[in-house]
């Protein structure tokens, strides 16, 4: 690219939906995606780096580890940026975009604190809002390069509802879960949300089209962390850091490619500057992916990293991935699972009625992900594995010291003011306090 041609950057983004959409093989159709898919660059091994709303997105928009950015928590519940000039629109805007915010964006508990050019004030941040308001930008753009942000809710909790009860007898849920009326439900409802957000993909691709801005526009299409379900949102699985992303547009992203190679959100922000051909922020933390676009190398980077400190309640996590190995490290003393940070429904009711708050985790978790892909079975005490768990070990403590990771030094206390779930609860619905304030007194 001619350095100064600047493109139109289209960034649009979704709510909980993992990777389950068809480009990825899944029975989910999502036509207007699998389109874009087969026209752009489809990454099968795309990672965030916090599977939660506010961190996954930080680090995509900052180029920063949730816990180098500083939000580690939710922007709603009271967390916030350590620094909100570090948004990847303050480094465009010194080149000459403009930008605009449409619907979801969960960095910041009140938008104007980001600093976007122009936020539009909707009613809702579902399909049938965001996508209109999208399609009148599309039709009078600006007068030069702009950045969009288009978040929609869908595929988040409360799902729609099928078209017909009987959708869910020939549905089959994630792998993770078991086989049974509840979970076929639960995944024939969250593919009736995920029809909605395809419809809305496709109505701002069409505007795109129509206006005659397709081809000096870089669309990225991806999603913030794996589905509302247990084992995936709020949890470093692949369940839950597994991400859809796929890109469009100037630069060698055309032609249905697909890439292998382990990315994570970290990574779009440098590939942007390197794209444009800008200088990099001095914060920046990840990989560019033009050596992978331009197929000069295989590789940008030997792991991905993950991390969870507090979603509703805290859960203190990091994890590290190769192709083939994924190392946990739990550093929290709770030893069940973190009810309040999964989301309600049908399977979470599920797996509560049959014991699941009694199951405890380990400490370190260590996966071979040739052999088990569902992370199922713990190698982390077999004497065999002693040497692998060494080394991922070491990966994971280098990029905690490399990073300055507060959790090396122990316990991460939430910002005064934070409204937070206790570990022990059972949903992010129950009473919740906040830091600094008095804990209310349980009645007798």
């Amino acid at each position: 690219m001619q350095k100064g041609n600047y493109p139109n950057i289209l960034y649009l983004h979704s709510h909980d939906t993992g990777r389950y959409v068809q480009p990825y093989g899944y029975a989910i159709p999502t036509p207007d995606i699998q389109r874009f898919a087969e026209e752009g660059v489809l990454f099968r091994k795309a990672f965030c780096a916090a599977p939660t709303c506010s961190g996954s997105r930080s680090v995509l928009l900052t180029g920063q580890y949730a816990h180098s950015n500083g939000m580690m928590g939710l922007a709603h519940r009271g967390f916030a940026l350590r620094d909100y000039q570090h948004q990847l629109i303050h480094t465009l805007r010194k080149v000459g975009y403009y930008s605009i915010l449409i619907g979801e964006q969960h960095i910041s508990k009140t938008p104007a604190i980001l600093g976007y050019d122009r936020v539009f004030n909707i009613k809702t941040t579902h399909v049938d809002a965001v996508a209109p308001a999208a399609i009148s930008v599309l039709r009078n753009p600006p007068e030069r390069p702009f950045f969009l942000s288009v978040g929609f809710f869908e595929t988040h909790r409360e799902f729609f509802q099928p078209a017909a009860p009987e959708e869910a007898n020939y549905c089959l849920p994630p792998a993770n879960l078991p086989d049974t009326p509840q979970t076929r439900r639960d995944i024939a409802a969250f593919k009736a949300s995920a029809r909605v957000l395809d419809q809305g993909v496709g109505a701002v691709l069409d505007a795109l089209d129509s206006n005659g801005l397709r081809n000096n526009t870089l669309v990225i299409l991806t999603t913030d962390h794996g589905l509302a379900f247990p084992g995936a949102k709020a949890n470093l699985f692949d369940h839950g850091i597994g991400v859809m992303l796929m890109m469009r547009g100037p630069g060698g992203f055309i032609g249905g490619q697909v890439c292998d190679a382990l990315v994570s959100h970290i990574d779009i922000f440098p590939t942007l500057c390197d794209l444009l051909q800008i200088e990099r922020p001095h914060w920046l933390q990840g990989q560019s992916l033009l050596p992978l676009i331009r197929q000069r190398r295989d590789e940008v980077r030997e792991a991905i990293f993950a991390e969870l400190t507090y979603h509703a309640a805290y859960d203190p996590q990091r994890a590290v991935r190769t192709q083939r190995w994924k190392y946990i490290r739990r550093f929290g003393d709770h030893i069940g699972p973190v009810l309040p940070n999964c989301d309600d429904g049908p399977s979470k009711d599920l797996l509560l009625a049959y014991g699941w708050q009694n199951r405890p985790r380990a400490a370190e978790q260590l996966y071979d992900l040739i052999f088990d892909p569902n992370e199922m079975c713990n190698l982390a005490n077999d004497p065999a594995y002693a040497s692998v768990l060494q080394e991922m070990q070491q990966r994971l403590k280098s990029w905690m010291v490399e990073t300055d990771d507060p959790l090396l030094q122990g316990p991460v206390p939430a910002p005064i003011g934070a409204e937070l779930n206790d570990p022990d609860q059972l949903s992010a619905d129950d009473p919740t306090y906040v830091v600094g304030a008095p804990k209310p007194i349980a009645a007798d």
